[in-house]
């Protein structure tokens, strides 16, 4: 094997590391927030996560290293075929590939680290407009300014316009990014100077790295002709319902939510959740109660907001439907052996041995509620663990 080839090999198993570590802690972390229903549970993911990658980035600074690990954690976090896999893959790769861009244009110092957790922070915050955006179209954000202007003229406050919102809402990312950056950058520096425990992870793991980690139901077949479908079907109905044949749209959007839902619906889990459904109909009754606020003939019952919400509604279940049968049809066999022919072989190892150590490493990582008592210490404890799995994955590869 050539020195290049070499390089490249041990960068994908630094990036396997993180990229396992990482979606350790989104695990521990995230399933607290969900059964907890804390708010802003993307925006806290987000701080934990420039963090790590800072700090990661103290231990094995190295060009390309950050977008690898986004990339494996991105998939590591979709493993499930019921999951969407576009919301949370585009998320964590956004964080990381800005990161990686500010470092790589500002140089490795605690500026560039700052205004890398600016950045990331603020991406969330983005990512998450963008997303509402897509799922129920820009009458939501009219909604949304509605329901704010309502609460401000309760305190007797002026209004405010979505930009006044969008920026008051951005000063507080751009402080917690500052403080992410700091803690990745202290955090990273503390942890070369101390060491994993001796044996502690080879002790505990029993790792499989022979585990399938794209999980496809028996009974799901795949097709590159519905694949392509899909990915047509998607932006076209979305393209119709923003035009003027907006019945055309919605009628397509209902076939196709329909016909999709009947043939993936073994995949489609997130649809019998009672608090997806609760989301939409909030959603629906808050279109219908101040789509016309702040109007001279404004009443409290809107039957244009009420249609509007519906509209939202069925849009939400096309994109839901539309992106979970993709999803699927991602996991095709030629669509892998593609990905093997062009290079993916080395993302494909990496992806392999951190999904084998996932449940190891879950194990070995401080609880939920240690990290909410403890936060700087919990995750210092993933950097010190780096370099010992490391060795571990080059033995195994």
């Amino acid at each position: 094997m050539s020195r290049t080839a070499q390089q490249q090999d041990d960068l994908w198993l630094r990036a396997a590391v993180i990229g396992g570590l990482w979606a350790s802690i989104e695990i521990i972390v995230g399933s607290f927030l969900h059964n907890s229903r804390i708010p802003f549970a993307g925006s806290i993911l987000a701080f934990t996560g420039t963090i790590l990658l800072i700090g990661f980035y103290q231990i094995w600074p190295y060009r390309g290293l950050i977008i690898r690990a986004g990339l494996i954690t991105a998939i590591m976090k979709s493993v499930s075929p019921s999951a969407i896999i576009l919301g949370p893959m585009t998320g964590i790769m956004l964080e990381a590939i800005l990161i990686e861009s500010i470092i790589y244009l500002l140089g490795a110092n605690p500026f560039a680290y700052m205004t890398a957790g600016v950045f990331s922070l603020s991406s969330a915050l983005l990512h998450k407009i963008v997303s509402l955006i897509i799922y129920y179209g820009f009458n939501l954000v009219k909604i949304y300014v509605n329901v704010i202007n309502f609460g401000l003229k309760q305190l007797h406050l002026g209004q405010a316009t979505d930009l006044q919102i969008l920026w008051f809402l951005l000063s507080f990312y751009v402080v917690f990014g500052v403080l992410s950056g700091w803690l990745g950058y202290v955090i990273g520096r503390k942890a070369l100077k101390l060491k994993s425990e001796p044996d502690t992870i080879d002790r505990n793991r029993k790792m499989n790295t022979t585990k399938e980690f794209f999980i496809l139901d028996k009974n799901q077949n795949t097709s590159l002709l519905l694949l392509a479908f899909h990915m047509i079907a998607l932006p076209v109905g979305l393209l119709i319902v923003n035009t003027n044949h907006q019945l055309w749209g919605l009628g397509f959007m209902a076939a196709y939510t329909l016909l999709s839902g009947f043939v993936y619906r073994r995949t489609l889990r997130r649809l019998r959740k009672p608090v997806f459904w609760s989301q939409l109909v909030v959603i629906v009754l808050l279109s219908a109660l101040f789509w016309n606020f702040g109007k001279p003939n404004h009443q409290w019952f809107s039957l244009e907001g009420f249609l509007i919400g519906f509209e939202m509604l069925l849009r939400a279940l096309f994109i839901v439907v539309g992106f979970s049968a993709l999803s699927v049809e991602l996991l095709n066999e030629h669509v892998r052996s593609f990905l093997y022919h062009i290079g993916f072989g080395r993302f494909y190892k990496g992806i392999g041995l951190a999904f084998g150590s996932l449940p190891v490493m879950i194990g070995l990582l401080p609880s939920s509620k240690e990290i909410f008592h403890s936060p700087v210490k919990s995750l210092l404890k993933p950097l010190i663990m780096a370099n010992q799995w490391l060795e571990i994955f080059r033995r195994e590869s």
